[in-house]
C-alpha cells in the first residue's frame, strides 16, 4: 500500500499586492512541518508542487528540513483563481475581515461550480478535470511502501476529499472553507482502490500559529 500526502501551502500574503508568496507565518508553517516530518524520520519517496510561488516556498521549507531531494512541478495542483473569482486581485480590493470575504468567496463559488463563469478563463470542470488528471498521476506513483508529497493549495485538496468521499464536488465547497495552512490530507493507495485516511491533519502547528488563507 502506497500513500499521498496532500500539504496545503503556508499563509500567503494576503495583504499584498503579490499574494502569490508567503508571510512570515507561512514560512514557519512549512518549517513546523518539516521538523515534524524530521523528527518521525519521514521522508517521502516522490515530491511533486504545483507551479506557483507559494507551493515551491512551501516545498523548499520542508524539504530542507528533511535534506530531502528537489521535488518536481505539475501546474494541474495549481489552486483556481480565487482572487479573479471574487475581484479581489489588489489587496485593496480584499475584505479585513476574512469572515466577509469567505461569505463573498462562497457564493462564487457556488456559481463556478453550478456552470457559470469562470476563473480568470478556467471552468470549474477544467480545474475538476485537471486536479483529478494530477492525482492519477501522483497515484501511479504511489505503489507499495512509497510516499508522495504534493504540495498545493486548499482549493485542490477539497476537490480530492470530495471525490474520494463522495464521488464528485458535492463536498467541494463545505471543504474548501476549512482547510488549514500546512496541513497534510492522507490519500491511501492500494488494490482496495484510492481512499481518503485522514484530512486537514494539522497537529504539528501551534495553535496561535493556525490560519486559513
Amino acid at each position: 500500500m502506497g500513500a499521498i500526502h496532500l500539504i496545503r501551502h503556508g499563509q500567503a500574503s494576503w495583504e499584498s499586492d503579490d499574494y502569490d508568496q508567503l508571510s512570515e507565518l507561512g514560512y514557519r508553517q512549512a518549517s513546523w512541518l518539516g521538523q515534524s516530518w524530521e523528527s518521525s524520520g519521514f521522508a517521502p519517496t516522490w515530491s511533486v508542487a504545483g507551479s506557483m510561488k507559494r507551493h515551491a516556498q512551501t516545498a523548499v521549507g520542508v524539504i530542507d528540513a528533511i535534506d530531502g531531494d528537489l521535488y518536481d512541478v505539475d501546474a494541474g495542483w495549481n489552486e483556481y483563481d480565487h482572487l479573479a473569482l471574487t475581484g479581489a486581485s489588489s489587496a485593496a480590493d480584499r475584505p479585513a475581515d476574512a469572515r466577509e470575504f469567505q461569505r463573498y468567496l462562497d457564493a462564487s463559488l457556488e456559481t463556478w461550480v453550478g456552470g457559470t463563469g469562470s476563473a480568470a478563463g478556467e471552468s470549474f470542470e477544467q480545474f475538476r478535470s485537471r486536479v483529478l488528471g494530477s492525482l492519477d498521476v501522483a497515484v501511479s506513483n504511489a505503489g507499495s511502501g512509497q510516499s508522495v508529497a504534493v504540495f498545493t493549495s486548499g482549493g485542490p485538496i477539497a476537490l480530492v476529499a470530495s471525490h474520494l468521499l463522495a464521488g464528485d464536488a458535492s463536498l467541494f465547497i463545505t471543504l474548501n472553507r476549512v482547510v488549514i495552512n500546512a496541513s497534510v490530507t492522507t490519500v491511501m493507495v492500494g488494490r482496495g482502490g484510492t481512499r481518503l485516511l485522514a484530512f486537514n491533519e494539522h497537529t504539528h502547528v501551534p495553535k496561535d500559529g493556525v490560519s486559513f488563507r
